[in-house]
C-alpha cells in the first residue's frame, strides 16, 4: 500500500485509496471531492482550507 503524503493532490489520492480514504476526507468537511478543484489541489491545500491538521489527517490515512 503506498503512503499518502502531503504534497499528494486530493485526485492522485483517491485514484490510489479512494475507498479508504473518501470517507475520512469527507468526515474533515470536503464534501466535494468530485469537483475539478479539488482534483488539482494537494492534501496540505484541502486541510487549510478546511482548518483541518494535515498531519491528524495523514496519520489516520497512513495507520
Amino acid at each position: 500500500m503506498e503512503k499518502i503524503t502531503q504534497d499528494m493532490t486530493i485526485g492522485e489520492i483517491l485514484e490510489l485509496r479512494g475507498e479508504e480514504v473518501a470517507p475520512v476526507l469527507l468526515d474533515m468537511g470536503m464534501h466535494c471531492l468530485g469537483c475539478p478543484s479539488s482534483q488539482m489541489e494537494t492534501l496540505q491545500e484541502a486541510c487549510e482550507v478546511h482548518g483541518v491538521d494535515v498531519n491528524e489527517i495523514l496519520e489516520k490515512i497512513n495507520a
